[in-house]
């Protein structure tokens, strides 16, 4: 069922040329547009205050998750489909490292869960971008969707998991950061409220 499907999106990008590029360049850059959305989260969150905790979990847990991932591929150390499959068409770079679970799929689905936890709106937009990234990296021909659908898992999982232990510690450091200088950096107008507070305590 994992090949027929991947043959089938295979076919489909056969059939759509004009598609070979943007597919392809998405599929191999689009890592950029989730480091744009967690600024973006950031931004939300500064705004917000007290979805900072989130937004500072967001890039460690998309870290974490795909250092988890890296020995769960070691172990699986399933062939990549253009290693196995032969006829078809490859519009991804070949690589010699296994397929399962799909690293850009664990770092799409890290980032997407760690923006649901900051905004459901910017969280249902990391979520769509986690989707057409899976597709694309099947549709060059670099992973089965059964790598994808992994990828996704590992990713949010992790993510998720990883922040009910990790926000109140976050949250701590936070607070005591909020006295400092990178005030600005976690609220909107912390200048302005890094000197009163500054100014209280003299």
């Amino acid at each position: 069922m994992n090949s027929r499907l991947f043959l089938e999106i295979n076919d489909l990008a056969r059939a759509t040329p004009w598609l070979h590029a943007p597919m392809a360049g998405y599929a191999k850059y689009g890592v950029v547009l989730f480091a744009v959305l967690l600024l973006a989260g950031w931004w939300i969150a500064r705004r917000a205050g007290d979805r900072m905790p989130a937004a500072v979990w967001a890039p460690a847990g998309m870290l974490l998750a795909v250092a988890v991932n890296q020995p769960i591929v070691s172990a699986v150390h399933e062939p990549r489909p253009y290693t196995t499959l032969s006829g078809i068409l490859v519009l991804a770079d070949r690589s010699p490292d296994p397929s399962f679970p799909s690293d850009h799929a664990t770092m799409a689905g890290a980032v997407a869960a760690g923006l649901l936890l900051i905004s459901w709106r910017l969280g249902l937009l990391g979520v769509a971008a986690a989707a057409v990234m899976g597709f694309a990296r099947v549709y060059i021909g670099a992973h089965y969707p059964a790598d994808v659908l992994a990828g996704f898992a590992v990713g949010a999982a992790v993510t998720l998991l990883g922040y009910l232990i990790a926000r109140r510690p976050i949250a701590a450091g936070l607070d005591w950061s909020a006295a400092t200088r990178l005030r600005p950096l976690l609220r909107a107008g912390g200048a302005a409220a890094a000197d009163e507070a500054a100014t209280a305590g003299r």
